[in-house]
């Protein structure tokens, strides 16, 4: 997937279809001059239905389409004929939608499983046909109910992505060349701050045709959980991550304070974020030579106190199967 086809924010305007008229309509044949009313009821008019696609990673589909309408409900007919209901629009949403009201900012519900269908606009009902209101005192009623007409709002949809593993670092940690190496996805990459701009996610093969997703977020800065830099932009998607990897370069100036900041701003955010597994890889470690990493042990000891950490480089293929089989655990356990 390329970087300009990962959209995780749209704004849609939907509507709903109207309810089809109830018949006004005296039933005739040979012989029957006067057999009183039948006319039937409208049809319903259609629902806009969001349903779940665990194939699509995505909102690009709603990049360059935003309104979409259901149909009417057909009229009633003789006969108590019902008419048909109006046609349903589905749209298909990736698996960790948010849909909100435009105009309040509410969450009205979430797609969380592939196939779950929710009603996001219901059609108009159909009006009932003359056949009703026949009554002792008024046996040819010439009068029957049109349909009620359809709605029609503004919705946002927010797209937090579904990955197992999250990867939180500054910008230029190297966490698109580890996902690069541990996956198949082909994110962007190069030596200068926010490379990337939007959320790469890729498959890790692991032993026995095993898998797991892992998912590269854009760059933390101090004050994202403020909206500076790139902000709550990506900052959502890290919350549906069952695991996090820290990932901080080996040449940091103070790799302690690096993992604090990161840890503030995600509880700044959202503090149940720091409930979850943490696990912190030390990158572009094929510079360190052993005497040195020893000494960064007992620094990491001290400053990352009970949080698990490990030393690997994407470039040299250090400590990637250990990594691998490390967060397998961590997600199985």
């Amino acid at each position: 997937m390329t970087e300009g086809n990962f959209v995780d924010y749209v704004r849609v305007f939907l509507t709903s279809g109207k309810g089809g008229k109830g018949s006004v309509h005296l039933h005739r044949e040979k012989y029957i001059t006067k057999g009183g009313p039948d006319g039937g009821d409208g049809g319903r008019g259609g629902h806009v239905i969001l349903r779940g696609n665990q194939n699509l990673w995505t909102l690009v589909t709603f990049k360059y389409k935003k309104h979409f309408k259901a149909g009417h409900g057909e009229h009633g007919s003789k006969s108590r004929s019902t008419g048909a209901d109006g046609e349903d629009v589905y749209l298909d949403v990736p698996l960790g939608t948010i849909v909100k009201d435009a105009e309040t900012n509410e969450v009205l519900f979430e797609i969380t499983e592939h196939n779950e269908e929710k009603i996001i606009l219901e059609g108009g009902m159909g009006g009932r046909g003359n056949w009703h209101f026949k009554s002792p005192t008024n046996q040819t009623p010439r009068y029957a109910q049109p349909g009620v007409d359809g709605q029609e709002r503004d919705f946002i949809l927010e797209l937090k992505i579904l990955a197992d593993v999250g990867l939180v670092g500054f910008p230029n940690a190297g966490k698109s060349t580890l996902l690069s190496v541990i996956t198949s996805a082909k994110p962007k990459i190069a030596d200068y701050e926010f490379t990337t701009l939007k959320p790469n996610l890729g498959i890790v093969e692991y032993r026995d045709f095993q898998s797991f997703v892992m998912a590269d977020i854009p760059g933390i800065i101090e004050g994202a959980a403020e909206g500076k830099g790139l902000g709550h932009y990506f900052l959502r998607h890290i919350e549906r991550n069952a695991t996090l990897l820290f990932l901080i370069a080996a040449d940091s100036k103070d790799i302690g304070k690096e993992y604090n900041i990161l840890l503030s701003e995600l509880e700044r955010y959202n503090p149940e974020l720091l409930d979850k597994e943490r696990l912190v890889a030390i990158s572009k470690s094929d510079m360190l030579d052993d005497e040195l990493m020893d000494e960064m042990r007992i620094e990491l000891d001290r400053d990352l106190k009970d949080t698990p950490y490990m030393f690997i480089s994407s470039v040299a293929q250090k400590g990637i199967t250990e990594l691998k089989d490390r967060l397998w655990k961590m997600l199985n356990a």
